[in-house]
């Protein structure tokens, strides 16, 4: 991202998304770098720290792409879990790479249906020991969804954002450092973690 930001695309769009609702963002890449940065400074907020492990379970959305590109920038490792996965599968992708936190939103969409991913999120959490924190990017109209918060874990991402520092510098990683575990099920039926 930062040598488009630094370049002649900084003004150019790097994410174009529609959601099934209808909504339409367009992402340039300036604006994408500082977005990255800023929730990297919320990840570094939280104690989130390089080599840590971070669960996104979210919808398609380009906070979903934030996130991941977030994670790098602080050399985090992250792992995406399917958001049309239940609790079951959060539980044993969490709790296999030891994630300190999980990062979700409200719902989401999928064929025309609400899927209420903080719900399934807070069905699982109290079965990962190792879980700190969970933001959540609000994602329905306001007042829309009504959204179980809970104190001392749980954050709205747009307000962590509000709040968070704009300038973010890359952690230095070596070649051979983790990226991200993506979860794929075995031979045995339970998920095996490939480490990029």
């Amino acid at each position: 991202v930062d040598r488009h930001a630094a370049g002649a695309r900084r003004d150019k769009v790097a994410l174009l998304w529609e959601g099934e609702p209808g909504e339409i963002r367009r992402i340039t890449y300036g604006e994408l770098h500082s977005l990255v940065q800023r929730f990297a400074n919320v990840l570094k907020g939280l104690g989130i720290q390089r080599g840590d492990r971070v669960a996104i379970y979210m919808g398609m959305s380009p906070e979903l792409a934030i996130a991941m590109l977030a994670c790098a920038r602080i050399g985090a490792v992250h792992s995406v879990i399917f958001g049309g996965f239940a609790a079951q599968a959060i539980v044993d992708r969490v709790n296999d790479s030891a994630c300190v936190a999980v990062l979700t939103q409200d719902v989401s969409y999928r064929r025309g249906t609400e899927v209420r991913l903080k719900a399934i999120v807070d069905d699982a959490i109290d079965r990962c020991p190792t879980v700190k924190n969970v933001v959540v990017y609000q994602r329905a109209a306001e007042g829309a969804q009504s959204v179980s918060m809970k104190a001392g874990r749980d954050s709205w991402w747009h307000e962590l954002m509000a709040a968070a520092q704009p300038e973010c510098p890359a952690e230095r990683m070596d070649a051979e450092d983790p990226l991200y575990i993506l979860y794929t099920s075995g031979t045995t039926g339970k998920p095996k973690g490939l480490v990029h």
